[in-house]
């Protein structure tokens, strides 16, 4: 089977990344995946390539330190000189504020600011598509969000493990927004992902609180909700819009916020603001 393309999948060490990067693998792309924790990362890989019918790279990073996305994304260039999908998927919830070596909240920098980063990077890769896709995995928790403190964007000075995950996830909208008309002369396609509850890992690092609450409702298999990450990917009717919210395959208004184009392009200069702090 030829190569369909290079699809980037990034949380694929578990949960709907690995099922999604598992599927993409099976179709005959090239899947670039990567994982977070080391032994975790090394099983997912067994397990992508033992479906895979094209070729398979697995690379170990942490998208909450820029110094290693930007290692992973120059690691990237040197396997592709194209990327046709980027699946921005890593993230979660943190059950206590800690801040990285980079002087970030690691909530924000790993659901948000390392996905931002890798998308600079990997830009000439995704134009180079003419019609490549980014997806970003979200969740219905953004609604939560009732406002954005631009003074303290990363919560840092009045933190709580909630408050912090909905904040990130309406980031992750705010910037599929953005994306999409900055993009869009270069082909790009990108949009926002609800996969619903899905039972994984999510509630390993979650306060005690939001695993009780989240062992009551009924959770898909990651199997079963990898399937409209995979969709949006790779569908025509996907391909066909931009910039929109998806809660699995139905396309929704968001949370208001989400819906200001100031606030789209604020957060865009906040974050080019915060990678030029960090060096990058």
């Amino acid at each position: 089977m030829s190569i369909i393309g290079t699809a980037v999948v990034t949380g694929a060490s578990s949960g709907i990344g690995k099922e999604a990067a598992k599927a993409l693998a099976a179709q005959g792309w090239h899947v670039i995946a990567q994982g977070r924790d080391a032994e975790r990362t090394v099983a997912a890989e067994a397990e992508i390539r033992s479906v895979a019918t094209g070729q398979v790279d697995m690379l170990n990073c942490d998208l909450a330190l820029l110094s290693d996305t930007a290692r992973m994304a120059n690691e990237i260039a040197k396997l592709t000189d194209r990327v046709d999908v980027l699946l921005c998927n890593a993230g979660g919830m943190r059950r206590e504020m800690v801040i990285t070596s980079e002087g970030n909240e690691e909530s924000f920098a790993g659901n948000h600011l390392g996905h931002f980063l890798l998308v600079q990077r990997l830009m000439p890769q995704l134009s180079a598509a003419k019609s490549a896709r980014v997806i970003s995995t979200t969740s219905d928790g953004h609604f939560y969000s009732k406002a954005i403190n631009w003074d303290d964007l990363q919560l840092i000075g009045n933190w709580d493990a909630g408050a912090s995950y909905c904040l990130v996830k309406l980031c992750n909208v705010l910037f599929t927004r953005e994306l999409a008309k900055r993009g869009a002369a270069d082909g790009i396609v990108t949009h926002a992902f609800h996969p619903g509850v899905v039972g994984s890992n999510f509630t390993s690092h979650v306060p005690d609180s939001t695993r009780a609450y989240m062992a009551t409702l009924d959770a898909q298999s990651p199997e079963v909700a990898a399937q409209p990450l995979v969709w949006l990917a790779t569908s025509n009717e996907a391909g066909r819009s931009s910039g929109l919210y998806w809660n699995k395959t139905v396309a929704e208004d968001p949370n208001p916020l989400a819906l200001d184009d100031g606030n789209a392009t604020r957060l865009w200069s906040e974050s080019e603001a915060l990678l030029a702090k960090a060096g990058f």
